[in-house]
């Protein structure tokens, strides 16, 4: 297991490297560069002098150093967690600006995508169990079409009907910004609660379909496996057939879509935090890419990026505990 471990640590640190290297030279690759988009912003209004413009594109990240000095400046900043200024929130660090946003979707996208998991794999083992039967009939079915629909029309349904005709939930923000300020208190606490239903809702909803039908086709193909009939044969109980042979085989490829959930998990749900306004990472990405934010985007990717490997990296290990034969294949 030690030995396994230690190939995939260095595969997943190969890929970091290699990550961190493309997201320095894609933007340095590309025509123009941030601090001359904003310098062309301000010459539309007003004179920009050169010394002014050579300003800018400094504090933006601009540079006349070869390219491997610029490399090694920007590791150095990297592991300073120096990301420049923002611009969109200017003159705030991007360090902080993803601060800001970062707990607030780890609470939201994390705690939802955790249930929306476990409830689909626990109604998908449900429904795989016995196929064609009633629950399956109507879960199945219910699912896909759930599933199929266009994520940003279930969340603007809700905060229509929910939030602005009957006025069950507040439509927007995360929190009452009229009349609070974040602070761990009982008056913060349950407001954050209350305007995070709406968002944790359309997420569930727009996800637990995906795990619901793929546990339960799992399910379906591992109860016909030899080993599950011999068990069956044995005469074990249908938990103990269920929960130490077919679900923990089929369960597998779950863990994996997991992994990959997590990840992105740090990059926010998009679309509801738009709707909602919600002050996460995704609604701090939207905001990066309307205001043209160089730095912040490039940041933003980088962290996603890493995420996702480092998510991938704790379910290959998962793998190896589960699933010998992942040990034995690499």
């Amino acid at each position: 297991m030690t030995r396994y471990f230690l190939r995939r640590l260095r595969f997943y640190l190969i890929a970091a490297w290699v990550a961190i290297t493309l997201n320095f030279l894609i933007p340095r690759l590309m025509p123009g560069n941030p601090g001359g988009a904003i310098i062309e912003n301000l010459r539309r209004t007003q004179q920009v002098s050169p010394d002014q413009a050579r300003a800018i594109e400094r504090l933006f990240g601009g540079s006349d150093e070869p390219l491997w000095r610029q490399y090694v400046g920007y590791l150095d900043q990297l592991a300073h967690g120096n990301f420049g200024i923002s611009t969109a929130f200017y003159p705030t660090p991007v360090s902080e600006v993803i601060r800001s946003g970062i707990w607030w979707t780890l609470g939201l996208v994390g705690t939802t995508t955790m249930i929306a998991f476990v409830l689909g794999v626990g109604l998908g083992i449900v429904a795989g169990r016995r196929p064609g039967k009633l629950f399956d009939s109507v879960a199945a079915p219910l699912a896909t079409f759930i599933g199929a629909l266009p994520f940003f029309a279930v969340a603007q349904l809700l905060q229509l009907l929910l939030a602005g005709k009957l006025g069950w939930f507040p439509d927007i923000h995360g929190y009452d910004v009229d009349n609070l300020v974040p602070a761990f208190d009982a008056y913060f606490i349950p407001s954050v609660l209350y305007h995070a239903i709406l968002p944790a809702f359309t997420i569930i909803a727009g996800s637990i379909g995906g795990w619901l039908l793929g546990m339960r086709n799992m399910m379906i193909t591992t109860i016909s496996e030899d080993y599950v009939l011999l068990a069956e044969a044995k005469g074990l109980s249908i938990r103990r057939i269920l929960t130490q042979y077919a679900a923990r085989n089929a369960i597998l490829p779950s863990v994996t879509g997991l992994a990959v959930s997590l990840g992105f998990v740090v990059g926010g749900s998009l679309l509801a935090e738009v709707v909602f306004a919600y002050p996460g990472v995704g609604y701090l990405f939207y905001q990066a890419v309307t205001s043209v934010d160089y730095q912040l985007m490039q940041a933003l990717f980088l962290i996603i990026s890493l995420s996702v490997l480092a998510a991938n990296f704790i379910a290959d290990s998962v793998y190896g505990l589960i699933d010998p034969r992942a040990r034995e294949g690499r």
